[in-house]
């Protein structure tokens, strides 16, 4: 597939989220380091919580620590519809992302802020900050599932990094969580052709 990705801005949004949070709230590799999700503990998960949607672009003053928790339970979800995606495995991916939009009671409704056109939003039927973002989210993954834009959920190609993206280059052919990973591959990339020569 060539040409610009056609998500929708708030697609693009609740994917952008979907990818903050299993990136930020799951363990595993980040850059070649490994990575753990906070701990437990209400500062810790609210805070990272809190970090995640400042990088969104929304004010975190106050996360409540249920919703936090929520929140990392549905990230390691997640992940799972990212890592079954990039492997190919459509029918996991669809699954999984079934059973979250049961769990978050994702609805579709029109919203509209202020001084912008009405656009496709996806509730869940109450207005806590975790079942907003949770059913966001999981409709997000549903759009890119159910369409050809499948191939654009991705997880990261470098050595000792899961970290999980959107690809929404025109090409298609992302292979890396960052340009830190990729300059870290194509560097051992050459370090190994100048030991080989």
């Amino acid at each position: 597939m060539t040409g610009q990705v056609s998500f929708d801005s708030h697609a693009r949004a609740v994917l952008a989220a979907a990818v903050e949070y299993v990136n930020r709230l799951t363990d595993g590799y980040s850059g070649g380091v490994a990575y753990e999700a906070p701990a437990d503990e209400p500062e810790a998960v609210t805070g990272a919580v809190a970090d995640a949607l400042t990088a969104l672009g929304y004010s975190a003053a106050s996360v409540p620590v249920d919703d936090a928790r929520r929140l990392v339970r549905l990230a390691g979800r997640m992940r799972i519809v990212f890592e079954a995606a990039n492997s190919g495995d459509l029918d996991a991916a669809a699954a999984e992302i079934n059973a979250l939009l049961v769990d978050t009671n994702a609805r579709p409704q029109l919203d509209r802020g202020r001084e912008r056109p009405w656009s496709l939003h996806f509730h869940g039927p109450d207005e806590q900050l975790a079942n907003g973002w949770a059913a966001g989210c999981a409709a997000g993954l549903a759009l890119a599932v159910g369409s050809d834009l499948a191939g654009r959920l991705g997880v990261c190609a470098a050595p000792q990094c899961d970290r999980v993206f959107v690809d929404v280059s025109k090409n298609g052919q992302r292979r890396f969580c960052s340009p830190q990973c990729q300059s870290r591959v194509k560097a051992a990339a050459h370090r190994a052709r100048q030991q080989a020569g």
